[in-house]
């Protein structure tokens, strides 16, 4: 999960931030951040928006690391 870490720190957050942005228990994001447990489908998807980039780029799907537009919601 190099990408994950490579851009949390781009974008200059902590782990803590990363919790407070999404949700997610800073030992789990921990511990998805050095590859030894991997994140949900729900995690993917708050972390991708939290980190403005896609699903496909933190799958490693994609190099690209922009975000596919977003829909508005109705």
């Amino acid at each position: 999960m190099s990408r994950l870490k490579e851009l949390r720190k781009k974008k200059g957050y902590t782990q803590i931030g990363i919790q407070m942005l999404t949700g997610i228990d800073q030992s789990d994001y921990s511990k998805i951040e050095s590859g030894k447990r991997y994140f949900t489908f729900e995690q993917c998807r708050k972390l991708a928006l939290a980190l403005d980039t896609s699903m496909d780029y933190l799958a490693g799907l994609t190099d690209d690391e922009r975000p596919y537009p977003r829909t508005a919601k109705k």
